[in-house]
């Protein structure tokens, strides 16, 4: 059975970090494309982050640029998602997805973990 578990969300100040975790199980980890996704308050699902088989390949989109870091343990299963200088507009539910921002298909897998960022 394929699972994906978000942690690492929470309550952050604007300007502040966190740093979310998706644990992987019951699939080949190292030979999927993954993506992180973001569903906030009212709106619909957004493409944030990717990163290939190695790590080696990443894409961000232009809000996150520069702040966010999107990262991978093969061996330990792990995709990571380090994210600095967080802005109230980043509030939203983060999500681990198979596939990269063409290949996605849409799928939630997880039931992601919250990041709230407020004064």
């Amino acid at each position: 059975e394929v699972q994906l578990v978000e942690s690492g969300g929470g309550l952050v100040q604007p300007g502040g970090s966190l740093r979310l975790s998706c644990a992987a199980s019951g699939l080949t980890f190292s030979r999927n494309d993954m993506s992180w996704v973001r569903q906030a308050p009212g709106k619909g699902l957004e493409w944030v982050s990717d990163i290939n088989t190695s790590g080696g390949t990443t894409s961000y989109d232009d809000s996150v640029k520069g702040r966010f870091t999107i990262s991978r343990d093969n061996a330990k299963n792990t995709l990571f998602l380090q994210m600095n200088s967080l802005k109230p507009e980043d509030t939203a539910v983060y999500y681990c997805v198979f596939g990269t921002r063409s290949t996605w298909s849409g799928k939630i897998w997880g039931k992601g973990t919250l990041v709230t960022v407020s004064s």
